[in-house]
């Protein structure tokens, strides 16, 4: 698939395109752990997306655990919450080495070559984290902030093995037929923007080199406050399409953005879709659509991963408000 006309495409016959996968367990009745271990399972729940919300698209499962687990970190399950790293894993550089694609990532890969047996004429999008979040769950989050600082060469080693497995990953995702993948770096957002350069966006640029082409696209998705302080060293990733949270202004993003850029966001996906209600939605996506009318560049989204128990009622109105702005501003 020529994935730079779909994106051009998409500018000018915009639709919402929110990150959604979680919350698909509650049509399949299924639960979250099996759902996560399930390849079929997953499959079916990326068609049921793509067809109920109309998105254009099959994305696969946003899981910011499982690159950790393939080296070895511990994972904590609970019922109907976003599987999480345990504890730090790496200690010094003794401990640095590239592992295989495995346990669940391996699932994941299947789940795209299932995908694409039934979904041909939409683009399928996996989901990686980015490498200084993945550095952050080896070294232990907090660990990894303080070492920037105070052991940088540490730091990167681990990120240059964390970046060559994410190549690893990201290239067997390709090979499976992913037609792109969103990469989330949100641990980044919470760096100080004189840091996030070096220790982000450097290795995020060495990705894109290394995968993007006419049929492959990687989408940056960071959900940091500090995303509008960090706007340059971001786009210098190259990255085809970008993405951010609710906890920036989106306006405020989109003045500092070539106008050439893609930029996608932001509705509040705990406080707006999944503890709020219709009413609530809709006066959050008209107020987004309003104060963001003037950027040709901007699609609407959700500023982060639905959550599981998100109820269907807010996502349905969700898509439904979004997308009927953009037919009577398209007409």
């Amino acid at each position: 698939m020529d994935m730079k006309r779909w994106l051009e495409d998409l500018k000018v016959n915009k639709h919402v395109l929110p990150i959604l996968s979680f919350p698909v367990v509650q049509l399949l009745d299924c639960s979250l752990k099996d759902f996560l271990n399930d390849s079929t399972l997953q499959a079916q729940g990326i068609q049921l997306v793509s067809e109920r919300c109309h998105t254009g698209i099959g994305l696969g499962i946003m899981d910011l655990s499982i690159e950790a687990e393939c080296f070895g970190a511990k994972i904590r399950f609970e019922d109907n919450e976003i599987p999480t790293v345990v504890g730090a894993l790496i200690e010094d550089e003794c401990d640095i080495e590239t592992p295989d694609i495995i346990k669940r990532a391996k699932v994941y890969v299947e789940t795209i070559k299932k995908t694409k047996l039934f979904m041909k004429d939409k683009p399928v999008f996996a989901g990686i984290i980015g490498p200084f979040s993945l550095c952050g769950r080896l070294l232990d989050v907090s660990e990894a902030l303080a070492l920037c600082y105070e052991e940088p060469d540490l730091v990167h080693q681990v990120l240059k093995v964390s970046t060559e497995f994410l190549m690893k990953y990201a290239k067997a995702l390709k090979e499976a037929g992913a037609d792109g993948i969103i990469m989330a770096e949100p641990l980044a957002g919470i760096l100080s923007p004189s840091l996030v350069q070096e220790f982000s966006s450097d290795y995020v640029k060495m990705i894109v080199e290394e995968l993007q082409n006419d049929e492959f696209i990687i989408i940056y998705h960071n959900c940091g406050n500090n995303v509008t302080k960090m706007i340059d060293s971001i786009i210098s990733t190259k990255c085809a399409a970008y993405h951010f949270g609710n906890a920036i202004s989106m306006k405020e993003a989109l003045k500092q953005i070539p106008s050439h850029e893609l930029i996608m966001g932001n509705i509040d996906p705990v406080g707006i879709l999944k503890d709020g209600n219709p009413t609530l939605v809709k006066e959050a996506v008209h107020h987004l659509m309003e104060e963001c009318q003037e950027y040709d560049n901007f699609i609407l989204s959700s500023g982060c991963d639905i959550p599981c128990l998100t109820p269907w009622e807010n996502i349905d109105c969700f898509i439904q408000v979004g997308n009927q702005y953009y037919e009577k501003n398209n007409s």
